[in-house]
């Protein structure tokens, strides 16, 4: 478990399928279409674990005050690279589980497991998240027409976190 000040992340377990069906459905839209199957997630998430047994990938349950709120995943990973995404937080949520669950990301990824960079991509209609990004510092390398393609390091990271201290103490 990573613990943050307001949030926590934990691995992922076949009990959470339900809650990640039920919100990749609600809250889904910027992410790979997701087939309406609890059996399917089930299947996934069993396939998921033998993934992070050989530290390939590692996926979160967030939550606060053990109440589940959202999910966030780091994949994709190969030498001192990682991306990250499936970032998905129930309606409703306060506004710093957003902010806290990244920065509890990249303290993971970063220091616990010596990344030095991380991809990802961003829909280009997801308009919070893009401006979420580029306020903590990433850059967008490449473009395709619907999705930005960011770079950010560890470097870059180290440089910012303390503007965002406040999150995590």
């Amino acid at each position: 478990m990573i613990l943050g000040k307001n949030i926590s992340l934990r691995f992922v377990e076949i009990k959470d399928a339900s809650f990640i069906l039920d919100l990749r459905l609600k809250k889904g839209g910027m992410l790979s279409k997701t087939t309406p199957s609890l059996d399917l997630q089930i299947k996934w998430i069993e396939n998921y674990k033998k993934r992070e047994e050989q530290k390939e990938e590692y996926y979160f349950i967030i939550e606060r005050n053990k109440e589940k709120i959202g999910t966030v995943r780091i994949y994709n990973i190969i030498d001192d690279t990682f991306c990250w995404g499936s970032w998905l937080i129930v309606e409703n949520a306060p506004f710093y589980c957003s902010i806290e669950s990244a920065l509890l990301v990249y303290d993971f990824a970063f220091e616990n497991l010596n990344f030095r960079n991380s991809k990802f991509d961003v829909d280009k209609k997801n308009k919070s998240v893009l401006k979420f990004h580029l306020n903590m510092g990433a850059t967008i390398v490449d473009e395709s027409e619907k999705v930005f393609y960011f770079e950010y390091s560890k470097f870059k990271y180290q440089e910012i976190r303390n503007k965002y201290l406040r999150y995590l103490k």
